[in-house]
């Protein structure tokens, strides 16, 4: 009666030790599953933009309060961009956005601010490329025909080099 008492008292050990175990394992496999969410750009503060006024304030001041733009325009008036954009991500899947918000400081000719434009995700544009190769122009060459293509042209350059001999300039150097 010993015996038996003392196996049931092991195998009950046994199958705690294991359930614990199997426990553990799930919930440091299932931590990978955590949704991950990060912050890219600018910390845009509401009450901030609404203190910029068009017509009262310039350049200088705008940098004194919202500071330096995320980037600047390149062409035409040169506007201020402050991007700010937040994503979610689950595991290994790919990230997505989950709030974005584009604010647009015009200025006119004199520096001051001429006006301000907030855009948000609707300004997303989903890409998706195609998997398969681009076309290219011209003739579909195959390894061997590109490895062996310029043996025996004319005038082509090689290992010998295949000139006159004198490697001088264009100005005779």
């Amino acid at each position: 009666m010993a015996r038996l008492c003392a196996w049931l008292e092991n195998g009950m050990r046994f199958k705690t030790v294991s359930l614990t175990f199997a426990l553990g394992c799930a919930a440091f496999a299932l931590s990978g599953c955590a949704r991950m969410r990060t912050h890219q750009g600018y910390l845009v503060d509401s009450l901030l933009v609404d203190s910029i006024q068009p017509g009262i304030d310039n350049r200088q001041s705008v940098e004194g309060t919202l500071g330096r733009p995320t980037f600047v325009s390149q062409f035409g008036t040169q506007d201020w961009y402050y991007v700010s954009r937040d994503m979610k991500q689950l595991a290994f899947a790919t990230p997505k956005p989950e709030k974005q918000t584009v604010l647009r400081v015009r200025f006119d000719a004199a520096g001051n601010v001429s006006g301000i434009d907030k855009a948000g995700l609707d300004k997303i544009a989903d890409i998706s490329p195609k998997s398969g190769k681009t076309q290219t122009l011209g003739r579909d060459r195959t390894l061997l025909e590109d490895i062996f293509g310029n043996i025996g042209a004319v005038g082509a350059g090689g290992l010998g080099g295949g000139g006159s001999g004198d490697n001088t300039g264009p100005n005779g150097s």
